[in-house]
């Protein structure tokens, strides 16, 4: 499992912890510690890569706009 790349999409997830982590550059929070990931989403995530890597921006977007598209959603 490449660390750099979405489980979902496989997509490059640009995780600033990653990063960091490889680099040893400090980065600035990650993008993803702004935003909720639905456990519907993170369910998704295939079982081997959970903890590993990262989901994108793209992806979570894409979730996020399917929930709120659902009746009832606010």
């Amino acid at each position: 499992m490449n660390p750099d790349l979405c489980p979902l999409c496989g997509k490059p997830n640009r995780c600033a912890m990653e990063v960091e982590k490889q680099t040893g550059v400090k980065q600035p929070p990650c993008w993803c510690t702004k935003v909720d990931f639905s456990d519907d989403l993170v369910n998704a995530v295939p079982l081997a890569a959970r903890g590993l890597a990262c989901i994108c921006a793209a992806c979570q977007e894409s979730a996020r706009s399917r929930a709120s598209a659902k009746p009832g959603a606010s």
